[in-house]
Formats: structure tokens, sequence, C-alpha cells
């Protein structure tokens, strides 16, 4: 085991050219823990939030970015018996995964499933605890719903249609283009709308109003996702690419019954994330390993590259993940 690790840092806060390479010391893993030898790091939202000092790390996590990543155990911590070390395993990290070495509870390790390679892999942590734990536990979405994405082309979005449809519901998404609408709709959206072009809350009350809707923009989208929902709808929240910050009525959740509510995933608690990575083996891992689901990739950086990864997730041309090759 070497000393010290390739790893990019966050200088100070900005845009993407903060993002630097420099040598760290290889972590330990603690109780509970494993160390990672990581082949493929995902890029996410947060990461950039992180970047640009919007989103402080937990006091007990690595200051590094990264969230998710695929690699193979190298060290075992005390307590741990469920992992050895040469496993190959995917795990959502509480950060630290722009590293070539990165501890993470093995309790948030899930195995690489049949059928998919390690850089596929790294795309699923992150992606999926976010969807399962807002869509299906939070949002409590049924078979025969109507279920709205925003955002239908990024990594949430593309999984969220693909187990939205898998487990019954009408599925509609937004995206911004042509192609992406299309990409939506090859998923599964039974309507994939153009918000530069169309009015999702048009289209969602032609159909009787959403059930519930997933959203990470907030903002101005705020009220017209309430108006969208039917009676008894419900609207989850996972972040603010606009803003927090609105103007609301909020007599029309009494009238008609709607709830909001959000969550984020990075502050919850490891026997919390523990809950769902033992969902996600029971109820979403067999349809990984049966091909009936998938990641959908959009492109791949070399860890030196993160800076242009990072542009690349912020110019919003891009469809799916987009992860970093470590090793």
């Amino acid at each position: 085991m070497p000393d010290t690790m390739t790893a990019i840092e966050i200088t100070a806060p900005g845009g993407p050219d903060v993002l630097k390479p420099t040598q760290r010391p290889v972590p330990r893993p603690g109780h509970g823990q494993v160390l990672l030898k990581i082949a493929y790091a995902g890029v996410n939202r947060p990461d950039a939030l992180q970047r640009a000092g919007n989103y402080a790390p937990p006091p007990t996590a690595s200051d590094l970015p990264g969230l998710e990543a695929s690699g193979t155990v190298v060290a075992c911590g005390p307590g741990v018996s469920d992992l050895s070390v040469g496993d190959q395993v995917c795990a959502l990290l509480p950060g630290g995964g722009y590293a070539e070495y990165a501890v993470t509870p093995a309790a948030h390790c899930l195995p690489i499933p049949h059928g998919l390679d390690l850089k596929q892999a790294a795309c699923l942590p992150e992606t999926y605890f976010t969807v399962w734990s807002n869509v299906f536990t939070r949002g409590g979405l049924q078979a025969g719903e109507r279920f709205l994405v925003h955002g239908g082309s990024s990594g949430i979005g593309t999984t969220a249609i693909q187990l939205a449809r898998h487990f019954g519901a009408r599925v509609f998404a937004t995206a911004g283009s042509a192609d992406k609408c299309a990409a939506c709709e090859a998923l599964g959206a039974e309507r994939a709308i153009n918000y530069r072009d169309e009015d999702f809350v048009t289209v969602l009350r032609t159909e009787g109003g959403a059930n519930l809707i997933l959203d990470m923009v907030g903002g101005a989208y705020i009220p017209r996702n309430l108006k969208a929902l039917a009676d008894d709808g419900r609207l989850v929240q996972i972040a603010f690419l606009q803003s927090p910050m609105v103007e609301l009525n909020f007599a029309q959740l009494m009238t008609r019954r709607l709830t909001m509510t959000g969550s984020t995933l990075r502050p919850q608690s490891d026997l919390a994330k523990a809950r769902i990575a033992n969902d996600l083996r029971t109820h979403v891992w067999p349809l990984l390993a049966a091909g009936t689901i998938g990641p959908v990739m959009d492109s791949e950086f070399p860890l030196e590259q993160a800076a242009q990864a990072h542009a690349r997730m912020e110019s919003s041309g891009h469809i799916g993940k987009i992860v970093l090759k470590v090793a």
C-alpha cells in the first residue's frame, strides 16, 4: 500500500479551473469502513456545488470531491465482516472520490451488478440512492400514477424514468432539446416536454395533473410545480439549480391537500444510507443484473481532467452520466 496518492482538490471556491491534482496521504479505514482502490469516480452536481463553495462536506468527511465510485477493496477496518480484500464493489462515498483511494462505510458498498463493468457501476450509487429514496420511499410513487421528473436527460432523470416506468408509473419528463427529449422517450417516458417550447404545467394539467414531481430546479419552478400537481399530489425537492427562495401561496396546500417535501443525501446518517443500500440490493440490483434498466453513459475523462468533466456537466450538453477514469 503506498503512503501517498494522486487526488483532485478544490484549491479555492470557484469555477472548474480550481480543481487541481495534488498528492495526499492514503486514508486508512476506521471501524466498519473499507478502503477502496478506485477505478472510476462518478461526477455529480453536488461536486460542482462543493467546488463553488456552496455545499460544505460534513465535518467527518474528506474535503476532496466525489460521492460515488467503483473499485476494489484493498483493506478492511475493524468490524467489517461482509466484505473482503479483493472484492469489487461500487460505493456511496462521504467524499473523497476524486482520488486513487477512498474510505467509506462497508454498509454503503454494493456488488457490481452482473453484466456491468466498473465504469458503468461507478454511475450507480449517488444516482440510485437519490432516486430510490426520494421517488419511492419519500415520494411514495405507485403503479398507475403520473410522475414528472425535471431534467430528464440528467443522471438522476435517466434513472428516475427507467425505475418509475418499470414499477408501472406513467412517466413524463422535461428536457431542453429535441435530442434530450428523444432520449427520455427512448428510456420509457410517455411524453418528454421541451421546456424551451412548451409549458409543462399545461401538458400535465391536460393529463389530469402529476401525482408526483421530482424537481431539482427550484426557483420559479416551485409555484409552477404546484399548479402541475393533481389534487393530493406530492412535490419532492432534491436541489435548487435556480434558487431556494420563492414567493408562494401556501393556501393551495390545504385546499388541494398537496404535500411538499425534499431531502439531500450526504448529511443523512450512515444507518439511513445503509437502509437505502439494502433496499437497492433487494429491489433494484436484480433489475440491473437482468439488463432491465441500466446507467446511461455520456462521457469519460481522466482523473487529471476533472476540470473539463465539470465544464461538460455545467454546460448541460450531456445526456446521462460523466465519469473520471482513475485506474
